[in-house]
């Protein structure tokens, strides 16, 4: 209803509207944009009913949210997930949601009132089973696996997907973590600052494997028709991410803002995010996803921790992480 009113708002504005679109201000993770990315669909999809401009400002979002405060152009957050609200929400820069999230398909109860769900997947390593005939079956193996194994992961100080692998090491080794690192750092061929560096890296044929989602391999099927790109699925777990988009209470375009809120959890933006964010989608029954996406492989044990939990474990895993690669 909400979405409506807006709508009819907007078209019953003057005709100077259409030669001066107000402007709503999404701040981003690169990927977004990337060609992997939603970023053209969602301008697209929400344009076409709000008679605005959607503009993404990609880089590293929460970092830049912090650091320009109450000041920031920002409207929308997109990108979040909940190794790092905890300081975004202390930040107390962000405005209610407004939505039911009772009925969402993820695989964890969702009650935050502020971060909104549009996405969930599970961290995986990627792999090209041309290039690896024998991936690693388990996280042990991985760790045990020769140290001529190429793998590309992502900087946990300026990527979610980094800061997950410290999260998802943590939770599967515990006091352990320090000698996984040990025993996975040689086998790393670099850490890139962001995911879409690493993965792009990865489909060059410059790493056996990548640290991405369970997901990824669904693109490589639906877009490229391309089977052998598998994710590496270990009994141990896999460590669930959701990202969340968040409206700052701030935006000098709140009705926008709200707009933009509400239409996350309809089918229209709900249908974008299997083939164009290449995960599940946050609100939308299985039955109405992509074949692709039912098809692909789910680890049987799924990993989470809450925000407090993971910004608890945040900066010792780092201390861990940061020994293991400086040696």
């Amino acid at each position: 209803m909400r979405l409506q009113a807006l709508t009819l708002a907007l078209l019953a504005a003057s005709p100077g509207l259409a030669e001066d679109k107000p402007v709503l201000t999404v701040y981003a993770g690169d990927y977004v944009t990337s060609e992997w990315g939603p970023g053209p669909k969602i301008e697209e999809g929400f344009e076409a009913f709000c008679n605005c401009d959607l503009k993404f400002v990609t880089g590293d979002v929460l970092p830049r949210i912090l650091m320009e405060g109450e000041g920031t152009e920002a409207d929308i957050v997109f990108g979040l997930n909940t190794d790092v609200t905890a300081r975004a929400r202390a930040s107390g820069l962000f405005a209610p949601h407004g939505q039911d999230t009772s009925d969402m398909s993820l695989p964890i109860e969702w009650t935050d009132e502020i971060f909104l769900p549009y996405n969930w997947g599970e961290t995986a390593f990627i792999y090209d089973e041309t290039r690896l005939e024998n991936p690693p079956a388990s996280f042990a193996e991985l760790l045990d696996a020769p140290d001529d194994l190429k793998i590309v992961i992502q900087d946990p100080r300026a990527s979610i997907s980094g800061l997950a692998l410290l999260l998802w090491v943590k939770e599967v080794y515990g006091d352990q973590a320090p000698e996984a690192w040990a025993k996975l750092a040689p086998k790393v061929l670099t850490v890139t600052k962001g995911w879409s560096e690493s993965y792009g890296m990865f489909t060059d044929g410059e790493a056996d494997m990548v640290l991405s989602y369970t997901t990824s391999p669904a693109y490589h099927i639906a877009a490229e028709e391309d089977l052998t790109k598998k994710a590496a699925i270990f009994p141990e777990g896999h460590y669930f991410m959701t990202e969340l988009a968040a409206q700052l209470r701030t935006t000098d375009q709140p009705e926008l803002a709200q707009a933009f809120m509400d239409w996350i959890l309809t089918p229209d933006f709900q249908k974008v995010i299997p083939l164009a964010n290449w995960s599940m989608p946050a609100k939308l029954p299985q039955a109405d996803w992509p074949q692709v996406m039912r098809d692909l492989p789910r680890p049987e044990k799924t990993l989470f921790y809450t925000e407090d939990e993971a910004e608890a474990l945040r900066q010792p895993a780092l201390d861990e992480w940061l020994r293991a690669f400086s040696q």
